[in-house]
């Protein structure tokens, strides 16, 4: 009985050393296993939050990446694509105002009247570009209003007969006419057909506007171009010293509709020569 006793006690004892041993195995698989997931996470922490020398670094290589996109496709300043897939014009001179103004329908906004008129090759300017100072009030070209009356005589004789309705304006008057066109049909409809004060080329006295007697349902439109008297006018107003001031297809250059009416004094050896080459007076000044 005490050697049977004596094995069984030994039998136990072994079985309790085999699940000690399991034990500890197994809270040392658990510790392991706990200590591998806070190590990966841990890294994950470092991973998401980068120090601030990283942040410095990634921003420095960013801003590099950028200027040298740019380097290969520097911004075209014309058109971008909105979210809508609409166009929309990139306005560069908001950046840049010092280089290249802002112009609306050919005027330079923003631009104060000069203190003196412009003279290009001994020509007097008034244009978009251009102004006149508002104190500029020569009156009517006593010269201009010579060739004029000779140019009507001697339309007289070819059967029609010429009126220059209207002339020299002061700055005050172009200021009330043009802004009664502003408030009957919007400034931008009024800019293609009508000067702003100080801009306008009547103020030189040089700029006449001209019609047939008896036909003045046709003053201020483009079919008195296509009249006999329109087309003689347009043929041999050269020979007075005188050019068509805004003929059509021009607009882009003068800043004018086509004005079959509107004349401007340049004398006959320039208004010939302006005829000849068939161009605007700012093309031939090369004022455009």
């Amino acid at each position: 009985m005490k050697r049977s006793t004596t094995y069984g006690n030994k039998k136990n004892g072994k079985k309790k050393y085999i699940w000690i041993c399991v034990s500890v195995l197994i809270i040392l698989a658990a510790a392991i296993m706990v200590f591998m997931y806070w190590k990966q996470n841990n890294l994950n922490i470092q991973h998401s939050e980068p120090s601030p020398t990283e942040v410095v670094e990634d921003e420095n290589a960013k801003s590099d990446d950028t200027s040298k996109t740019e380097e290969m496709n520097p911004p075209a300043n014309e058109e971008t694509t909105d979210i809508n897939g609409q166009q929309e014009k990139v306005d560069e001179f908001q950046e840049q105002p010092e280089k290249q103004p802002i112009t609306n329908n050919g005027y330079i906004e923003g631009q104060p009247l000069p203190t003196e008129p412009t003279y290009v090759d001994g020509v007097l300017i008034a244009n978009k570009k251009y102004p006149l100072p508002s104190t500029f009030a020569p009156g009517e070209s006593k010269e201009a209003r010579k060739a004029f009356e000779q140019m009507a005589a001697d339309a007289r004789n070819a059967g029609f007969e010429l009126v220059a309705f209207s002339t020299y304006r002061s700055y005050e008057y172009q200021d009330t006419l043009y802004h009664n066109y502003v408030n009957r049909d919007g400034q931008e409809n009024a800019d293609r057909y009508s000067a702003r004060p100080g801009y306008s080329e009547h103020q030189t006295g040089l700029a006449f506007d001209i019609g047939e007697k008896g036909k003045e349902d046709l003053w201020l439109t483009e079919e008195f171009g296509e009249t006999e008297a329109g087309k003689w006018l347009v043929e041999n107003a050269n020979k007075y010293g005188f050019i068509l001031r805004y003929p059509r297809g021009k607009e882009a250059i003068t800043g004018y509709m086509y004005e079959s009416w509107h004349f401007r004094y340049l004398g006959v050896d320039l208004a010939s020569k302006v005829k000849q080459a068939n161009v605007t007076l700012e093309e031939y000044l090369g004022i455009q």
